[in-house]
């Protein structure tokens, strides 16, 4: 499981992407359709076009990591058509989606904590 702080910026690209990309090829994704800098630490998540992997592209500070997650069975339950704000979705929803469940339909506990 990927440990990911109350902080953290998470991008979602809402079209599929090509996952024969490799770090270069996501990283690219992430400047030109995102509009992000793949090296600030941000986690960058995309999605195939059949719906049932997931790749998640993170800076360390030192190294990329490319994370793939494929379903043994079954696709995505959820995936956004667009997103409020510009790509972005928080560490809860984040956690949901990983775990395949739809953030839209899940219940979240208040946030300790308000973020800013």
């Amino acid at each position: 499981m990927i440990t990911v702080s109350p902080s953290a910026k998470i991008f979602l690209a809402v079209e599929s992407v090509d996952f024969r990309n490799g770090i270069n090829g996501f990283g690219k994704i992430c400047r030109q359709k995102l509009r992000q800098d793949p090296m600030k630490g941000a986690f960058f998540v995309f999605r195939n076009r059949r719906k049932t992997t997931i790749k998640i592209l993170i800076y360390d500070g030192e190294s990329f990591w490319l994370i793939t997650r494929r379903l043994s069975n079954g696709k995505l339950k959820w995936w956004p058509i667009a997103l409020q704000s510009p790509g972005t979705i928080t560490p809860k929803e984040f956690q949901t989606l990983l775990m395949n469940g739809n953030p839209e339909s899940a219940e979240f506990g208040d946030d300790w904590k308000k973020l800013t």
